[in-house]
Protein backbone atom coordinates (compact mmCIF):
# COMPACT_ATOMS: atom_id res chain seq x y z
CA UNK A 1 0.00 0.00 0.00
CA UNK A 2 1.25 3.25 -0.99
CA UNK A 3 1.07 6.08 2.06
CA UNK A 4 2.41 8.91 -0.31
CA UNK A 5 0.18 10.08 -2.90
CA UNK A 6 -3.12 8.80 -1.31
CA UNK A 7 -4.08 12.05 -1.29
CA UNK A 8 -5.37 13.27 -4.41
CA UNK A 9 -3.44 16.45 -5.64
CA UNK A 10 -5.52 19.39 -6.87
CA UNK A 11 -5.09 23.22 -7.54
CA UNK A 12 -2.10 22.36 -9.76
CA UNK A 13 -0.25 19.58 -8.40
CA UNK A 14 -1.08 20.72 -4.70
CA UNK A 15 -2.72 19.64 -1.96
CA UNK A 16 -4.84 22.22 -1.51
CA UNK A 17 -7.96 23.53 -3.20
CA UNK A 18 -8.58 25.50 -6.51
CA UNK A 19 -9.00 28.76 -6.81
CA UNK A 20 -12.69 30.21 -6.78
CA UNK A 21 -15.36 32.98 -7.61
CA UNK A 22 -15.27 33.55 -3.53
CA UNK A 23 -11.73 33.92 -3.31
CA UNK A 24 -11.39 37.00 -6.68
CA UNK A 25 -14.96 38.37 -5.38
CA UNK A 26 -12.69 39.14 -1.95
CA UNK A 27 -9.28 40.21 -3.80
CA UNK A 28 -11.52 42.71 -5.86
CA UNK A 29 -13.14 43.62 -2.40
CA UNK A 30 -10.01 45.05 -0.19
CA UNK A 31 -8.44 46.43 -3.25
CA UNK A 32 -11.41 48.88 -4.24
CA UNK A 33 -12.16 49.29 -0.48
CA UNK A 34 -8.62 50.63 0.78
CA UNK A 35 -5.59 52.89 -0.80
CA UNK A 36 -1.85 52.15 -1.87
CA UNK A 37 -2.64 47.93 -2.25
CA UNK A 38 -0.19 46.27 -3.88
CA UNK A 39 0.12 42.79 -4.51
CA UNK A 40 2.58 40.16 -3.40
CA UNK A 41 2.49 36.96 -6.49
CA UNK A 42 3.44 33.63 -3.73
CA UNK A 43 4.57 30.54 -5.99
CA UNK A 44 2.78 27.62 -5.17
CA UNK A 45 4.03 24.59 -2.95
CA UNK A 46 3.34 20.82 -2.83
CA UNK A 47 0.94 22.22 0.13
CA UNK A 48 -0.77 25.38 -1.04
CA UNK A 49 -1.82 26.67 -4.86
CA UNK A 50 -0.47 30.26 -6.04
CA UNK A 51 -1.63 32.74 -3.76
CA UNK A 52 -1.59 36.65 -4.15
CA UNK A 53 -1.19 38.78 -1.25
CA UNK A 54 -2.62 42.28 -1.02
CA UNK A 55 -1.29 44.83 0.89
CA UNK A 56 -2.78 48.22 1.75
CA UNK A 57 -1.06 51.51 2.80
CA UNK A 58 -1.36 50.67 6.42
CA UNK A 59 -0.10 47.30 6.37
CA UNK A 60 -3.54 45.83 6.27
CA UNK A 61 -3.38 42.36 4.09
CA UNK A 62 -5.09 39.58 3.11
CA UNK A 63 -4.11 36.16 0.99
CA UNK A 64 -6.38 34.52 -1.05
CA UNK A 65 -5.37 32.17 -4.06
CA UNK A 66 -5.42 32.71 -7.34
CA UNK A 67 -5.06 29.78 -10.36
CA UNK A 68 -1.56 30.42 -11.37
CA UNK A 69 0.75 33.44 -11.04
CA UNK A 70 -0.51 34.67 -14.83
CA UNK A 71 -4.24 35.08 -13.52
CA UNK A 72 -2.54 37.16 -10.10
CA UNK A 73 -0.57 39.13 -12.42
CA UNK A 74 -3.70 40.02 -14.71
CA UNK A 75 -5.57 40.54 -11.77
CA UNK A 76 -3.39 43.36 -10.40
CA UNK A 77 -3.27 45.14 -13.81
CA UNK A 78 -7.23 44.90 -13.72
CA UNK A 79 -7.83 46.37 -10.41
CA UNK A 80 -4.56 48.83 -11.18
CA UNK A 81 -2.25 48.07 -8.71
CA UNK A 82 1.14 47.04 -8.92
CA UNK A 83 1.83 43.06 -8.61
CA UNK A 84 5.36 41.68 -7.19
CA UNK A 85 6.74 38.31 -6.97
CA UNK A 86 6.93 37.95 -3.24
CA UNK A 87 10.05 35.90 -3.35
CA UNK A 88 12.08 37.97 -5.11
CA UNK A 89 11.46 41.36 -3.74
CA UNK A 90 9.72 40.24 -0.17
CA UNK A 91 6.76 41.81 1.91
CA UNK A 92 6.55 45.70 2.70
CA UNK A 93 7.54 47.16 6.21
CA UNK A 94 4.15 47.99 6.43
CA UNK A 95 3.12 44.25 6.56
CA UNK A 96 5.34 43.13 9.08
CA UNK A 97 4.29 46.41 11.32
CA UNK A 98 0.63 45.11 10.95
CA UNK A 99 1.01 41.63 11.65
CA UNK A 100 3.10 43.09 15.02
CA UNK A 101 0.16 45.20 15.99
CA UNK A 102 -2.55 42.57 15.42
CA UNK A 103 -0.80 39.16 16.15
CA UNK A 104 -0.42 38.34 12.14
CA UNK A 105 -3.63 38.27 11.23
CA UNK A 106 -4.74 39.60 7.97
CA UNK A 107 -8.03 39.72 6.62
Amino acid sequence: MRWFGRRRKSAEGSLDRAADDADSKHLKEFASSRHGVEAFVEPPTTMTATTVVLVAHDGEWTRRRVKDSDAAHDLARKLGIPAYDAQVVGYPQRMREWNRKTGGRGV
